[in-house]
């Protein structure tokens, strides 16, 4: 037996004899528990049955404790918390979306879209998606305020947008037509029924009603789901394979999120509520900013949620006020008369359960504008996917209203706008380093792959790698000494080492992770099974180059 068979045995028994060895593949009962695809264990029953919501921020279960080993063979792994790091000198940064200059990229410019209030084309969550099967981007969005429809775009580049004649409403690109507040737009890559492709939750006389469809054009109704709140939504769960209702209520804190889950989409009803009660879930707790010239204690307005990589990425539509609330502050009544939208922004959240959220930043992930007229003026909201991945980076749509001030618009709550944000590829965090080297020494991880990949800047320095071993030795040849440094600003660098030709020897062993870099910055990093560095991560609603929503190619660079 080699040394390095010698060693991951020794490694092996030592773990195991620890009690604290994971498993990869989905998540599986295990004794009454649940343990994710990373290791973590779900605490019983599952989801937990709060009281009350809380006013502070909670650190979720899963960073005050985190499992060991990790397991990373599902998707990249992203550096927005410290629950791969063990120990380092590497800084962290948050960063934030820059909207695109040409924004608006579709507004409201057909007749049937300025039906109802006035005039308006945003996806109110609704949803944009990429179709791998016809090799385009595809909108749903609210048409019209008040008017009854929900309108369909497509688009070959995912910033020049079409609207279809189409024969829901012939000769407009009405795919639905009928009462409607918020809606959600789910394309169902791994339904095994052709007729429920697409799946959709809208909002109507008050309860979310349930559709199906086949293209996402022809829709049938196959429900009256369960009574709700306006604003309420729902998003599937791909690593515990759940259809999850994120449901608006009110609470002492006003505007909050309750959480239902269920294996069965159709099944969310009045009946299925009273057997399985949603249970309070998210709120804007204190450290969600006020805005000094309202001076309101923020509320949660909607949350979004969408997989990407591995992660369950939240989008927090914050209400922070509206000019409206107090008619006798004569700012405000200025602002009344100007028709000012109310003042809903998006911030960002991160789950590793797809339940608990770490929300570090709490800067305006969409902001709105203070420039009258601006199509953002206020009421800013997510889609229900989040996001689409599209080559090198993150494309976000976001809705904006402009209110009175939007040209023929007489209602503030409409002149609705859609508008795009970019985002680095895993650009949320990372981890820096000036011209002194710095480190990054991760947790405990185990994988099934061959191939290390990394998202870095490093075009203007280096970054190297090493591989350690639980008692915190290198292990040779996966040595700092033997890594070709990287180079390069690339959202997918193959890191190699001299004497090796992949990870293979470690597959299934416990070790640890170090980076070394030098002025630069580090995003990601993660184990492939593949050369072309696919990481079977969830890119949320797609993108050019996926076969669905899940990245087995690698997509495009």
């Amino acid at each position: 037996m080699n040394k390095t068979a010698v060693l991951k045995l020794i490694v092996l028994i030592v773990v195991l004899a620890a009690g604290r060895i994971g498993h990869a593949g989905p998540a599986r009962e295990e004794a009454g528990e649940e343990r994710l695809y990373n290791g973590i264990r779900l605490s019983q029953p599952w989801p937990p049955r709060a009281e009350d919501f809380s006013d502070d921020p909670v650190l979720p279960p899963y960073l005050a404790a985190p499992p060991l080993p990790i397991w990373i063979d599902v998707g990249r792994q992203l550096f927005v918390d410290d629950f791969l790091i063990e120990t380092g000198t590497l800084r962290r940064t948050y960063h934030l979306p820059e909207y695109y200059a040409q924004n608006p990229v579709l507004r409201p410019d057909k007749p049937w879209e300025s039906w109802g209030k006035g005039p308006m084309a945003i996806p109110f969550s609704d949803g944009v998606w990429f179709d791998s099967r016809d090799n385009l981007f595809k909108m749903w969005y609210y048409g019209g305020h008040g008017g009854g429809t929900t309108c369909y775009a497509v688009s070959k580049d995912g910033i020049l947008w079409e609207k279809p004649g189409l024969d829901v409403v012939p000769g407009t690109n009405i795919v639905y037509k009928g009462a409607r507040d918020a809606n959600a737009v789910w394309l169902d890559h791994e339904s095994s029924d052709p007729g429920k492709r697409f799946k959709m939750a809208l909002y109507a006389e008050g309860r979310l009603q349930l559709f199906r469809s086949p293209d996402g054009i022809h829709w049938i109704k196959c429900a009256d789901g369960g009574r709700t709140l306006d604003r309420s939504t729902f998003f599937y769960n791909p690593f515990r394979k759940r259809w999850v209702y994120s449901l608006k209520t009110s609470s002492r804190f006003g505007r909050s999120r309750l959480y239902w889950e269920t294996d069965d989409f159709f099944s969310f009803s009045d009946d299925a509520l009273k057997i399985k009660p949603a249970v309070p879930w998210a709120v804007a707790d204190s450290a969600d900013p006020m805005r000094a010239d309202l001076n309101i204690r923020p509320e949660l307005y909607n949350l979004d949620c969408a997989p990407y990589e591995s992660l369950i990425i939240g989008l927090f539509s914050i209400w922070r006020g509206d000019y409206r609330e107090d008619p006798q502050n004569e700012t405000w009544a200025e602002m009344q008369k100007l028709g000012h939208p109310k003042q809903n922004a998006v911030f960002v959240g991160f789950s590793r359960d797809g339940f608990h959220w770490h929300r570090p930043d709490r800067r305006e992930f969409f902001p709105v504008s203070n420039k009258i007229g601006a199509w953002n003026w206020g009421n800013v909201q997510s889609v229900s996917n989040g996001c689409l991945v599209v080559g090198d980076k993150l494309y976000f749509y976001v809705s904006g209203r402009a209110g009175k001030s939007f040209p023929g618009c007489g209602h503030p709550d409409a002149g609705g706008s859609t508008g795009l944000a970019f985002l680095r590829r895993d650009g949320f965090a990372s981890m820096d380093a000036a011209e002194e080297d710095g480190f990054l020494t991760t947790r405990l991880v185990r994988f099934s792959g061959r191939f290390l990949f990394v998202n870095c800047d490093t075009a203007g320095g280096e970054l190297r790698a090493e591989v350690v071993d639980a008692a915190g030795k290198p292990v040779p040849p996966f040595t700092m000494e033997n890594c070709a440094s990287v180079r390069a600003d690339c959202t997918r660098s193959r890191v190699t080492w001299k004497g090796a030709g992949d990870l293979s020897a470690l597959s299934g062993t416990p070790v640890r992770f170090r980076f070394l870099l030098r002025d630069g910055s580090l995003y990601s990093f993660w184990v492939s099974p593949r050369e072309d560095g696919a990481s079977f991560g969830y890119v949320s609603g797609g993108g050019p180059g996926f076969k669905g929503y899940r990245d087995t190619t690698g997509g495009d660079r």
